[in-house]
């Protein structure tokens, strides 16, 4: 049975309030340190791989990117899959190259064999660089490519998942699920050998202005912001916000509930109790001690199974391919 199908007649809220937090200004200076040496370094780069994560194929992608770096060729990879819903998958490469996106590639990195980074990605990046004017790197039989993305969305991933495949080497970057791991553009990393390849590994960039609040909150979700900077009971919220609005119920029997919720506190309450999540505090007032929901915690668990994809696989930019097709369809 559809997860939607018994709870369609309950009222959710139609809007999500804004932040107390403003998230707009994340934009370390590592990052910024960051792009400035990869512009340093554009002369001598053949190709841009920009990773990104499939749930959110187009909020939060960084126009900085483009504009800093030139006409280089361009690779996108959308990673996590095994996380996103890709029934819409068609709608969402032809509207990434209407924006302008040469080429559009979905990939999982956490899997040891994976065709998409065994024979698509070096091949066609190849491509991509043969068929333009190398400049500075004309004589070069080499190939250097960039690896960029927000935080957390997967390069390093890609770059040991390219090095593992490729040349059945190990590890060379580190990896972690806390956005921002990688703080300094790294030197050249060879990821295959025939033909020669290389990568730089970079820090995650952010735009230094998030201009909608609800991409924010995406982003948060999704880890590419951390999430002390939003708040992990605001975040729990945007999801059963999305979750309801969209008509997702996977979240009520998943954590055993006896229906869908719209109060992130009454949902954060059964789950601190579910898992015992409960806070001991000394309480002046009557003496001793009291036990309450440790709703941090137990927010910190509902954000975990959802980005773990226990919840199920969604797709959170739906609304941008859903205005995207009622205007192909207002202009035919």
């Amino acid at each position: 049975m559809s997860d939607k199908l018994p709870f369609v007649t309950k009222t959710f809220r139609k809007s999500f309030p804004f932040l107390a937090k403003d998230v707009a200004h994340y934009f370390p200076s590592h990052m910024a340190r960051g792009m400035q040496k990869m512009q340093n370094r554009l002369k001598y780069v053949d190709g841009i791989i920009e990773v990104h994560d499939a749930r959110i194929s187009f909020s939060g992608r960084n126009q900085r990117f483009h504009d800093a770096l030139g006409l280089r060729p361009h690779l996108l990879v959308l990673n996590k899959v095994d996380l996103a819903d890709m029934s819409e998958k068609k709608t969402i490469v032809r509207k990434l190259e209407e924006d302008g996106i040469q080429k559009v590639l979905f990939t999982n990195c956490k899997v040891n064999i994976n065709n998409t980074v065994r024979t698509k990605i070096i091949p066609a990046m190849i491509e991509m660089v043969n068929n333009v004017p190398r400049y500075h790197r004309s004589d070069a039989e080499d190939y250097n490519l960039l690896v960029i993305g927000i935080p957390n969305v997967g390069k390093s991933s890609l770059t040991n998942a390219l090095r593992r495949t490729h040349i059945q080497k190990g590890k060379a970057t580190k990896v972690g699920a806390r956005a921002g791991i990688t703080t300094s553009v790294l030197e050249k990393i060879v990821v295959c050998h025939q033909p020669k390849v290389y990568v730089y590994d970079t820090p995650g960039i952010m735009p230094p202005k998030i201009n909608n609040v609800e991409v924010g909150l995406k982003l948060a979700l999704c880890s590419t912001l951390q999430d002390h900077m939003v708040g992990e009971d605001t975040i729990a919220d945007y999801m059963l916000y999305w979750l309801n609005k969209h008509e997702h119920f996977s979240y009520v029997e998943h954590f055993g509930l006896s229906e869908p919720t719209d109060d992130v506190y009454s949902l954060l309450a059964h789950v601190a109790q579910t898992h015992n999540a409960i806070q001991r505090l000394k309480s002046s007032s009557v003496g001793g001690y009291v036990y309450r929901p440790h709703f941090i915690r137990a927010a910190q668990i509902v954000i975990h199974e959802f980005r773990e994809g226990h919840l199920g696989k969604f797709n959170l930019d739906t609304e941008i391919l859903s205005r995207n097709e009622g205007h192909q369809h207002n202009d035919r």
